[in-house]
């Protein structure tokens, strides 16, 4: 684009909106391509334009809009649709709920092009119908076009967002700890799991208590397994003391454990294993007590049917401490952001 006097400008196209302010009145007078012509200029001379900027021909330049909505279609996201563009950007809203994820590594060099930026919710956030996701826009009013296709070149063959629907769940759950299967305490457990569950698409087939017992824990497990089970859960039982007996349990079901503890607390001592592709979590008695634990941030995750792995895990460590706030906000926080 370039900046020319308005006296100058008869038949040239303007490259941007020009707004008219008056008694009652706020809104466009001209707008973006509008072809200046001799009846024009004592207008816009009226409305405190001395100069215009108009295209040029040959400049290799496209406006902020055509900007926005090639980002746009550079980076399509099923369960989601662009809004815009408004003011030079357009808007991802979710249209379902699910975990929404970021390839954060692209984004940065896309936002390292220069002109263009583009701002999204966290890598591996929860969202639901309606949410903003990211906006994407250039600072400028117009740019070179080279650098859109920069950015188009990055994205081409990958996902630079995604929105992965929560699937449907059949979970058993297994609470253990002889003090609460002998009736010494009452269960705590069930009201917590069961509450939790009942903000996913999942359908409880059961609660078991156990005792202490490696091949009691396993067997009640094997039966929600025969039952059509895709997730189990399993309380208590997850500390390191010689009687804690449950991972233990869980290994003899021939699961793979990935991790025993992990970088986060509460739920410090969470534990994850694989039977199959079946998502065995056991969750520490944390969780009994705190509004938020490691548990809640896997859980999306688990619905989504992302299969978590060490180095999922070992990145809960940034943003893995729960400020403990006295009214809980999670997930709008810090905690679990990884």
């Amino acid at each position: 684009m370039k900046k020319i006097e308005v006296t100058q400008a008869v038949g040239s196209a303007l490259c941007h909106d020009i707004t008219a302010i008056r008694e009652g009145f706020k809104g466009v007078a001209f707008r973006r391509g509008h072809v200046i012509t001799e009846e024009d200029i004592r207008k816009l001379l009226d409305l405190g334009k001395r100069t215009v900027f108009v295209w040029e021909d040959n400049a290799g330049e496209l406006h902020e809009d055509d900007c926005a909505l090639r980002m746009a279609e550079m980076a399509p996201v099923e369960g989601a649709h662009y809004e815009g563009p408004a003011e030079g950007k357009v808007m991802l809203k979710a249209d379902a709920a699910g975990m929404f994820r970021v390839d954060t590594a692209l984004l940065n060099e896309i936002n390292a092009i220069g002109d263009i930026t583009i701002c999204t919710l966290p890598d591996h956030y929860p969202v639901k119908p309606g949410d903003n996701l990211a906006s994407m826009r250039i600072v400028p009013l117009v740019t070179k076009e080279t650098q859109i296709v920069d950015a188009e070149r990055l994205c081409a063959g990958k996902k630079l967002l995604d929105l992965r629907p929560y699937r449907a769940k059949k979970a058993g759950v297994v609470i253990t700890g002889g003090e609460v299967y002998h009736g010494r305490i009452r269960d705590r457990f069930e009201p917590v799991i069961r509450k939790k569950l009942e903000a996913w698409p999942c359908e409880i087939l059961g609660v078991t208590i156990s005792d202490d017992d490696t091949e009691m824990i396993a067997a009640a497990a094997q039966r929600y397994l025969n039952m059509g089970a895709d997730l189990l859960i399993f309380t208590g039982g997850m500390s390191v003391d010689p009687d804690d007996v449950t991972p233990t349990a869980i290994r003899s079901l021939g699961a793979e454990i990935v991790t025993h503890g992990v970088p986060a607390q509460p739920g410090n001592m969470t534990l994850v294993a694989y039977l199959g592709d079946m998502p065995c979590i056991g969750v520490p008695s944390a969780a009994i007590n705190k509004p938020a634990t490691v548990l809640d941030v896997l859980l999306p995750q688990l619905f989504s049917g992302d299969k978590l792995t060490r180095d999922d895990l070992i990145r809960l460590g940034d943003g893995g401490l729960c400020k403990g706030c006295a009214e809980c906000r999670f997930p709008n926080c810090t905690f679990g952001r990884y």
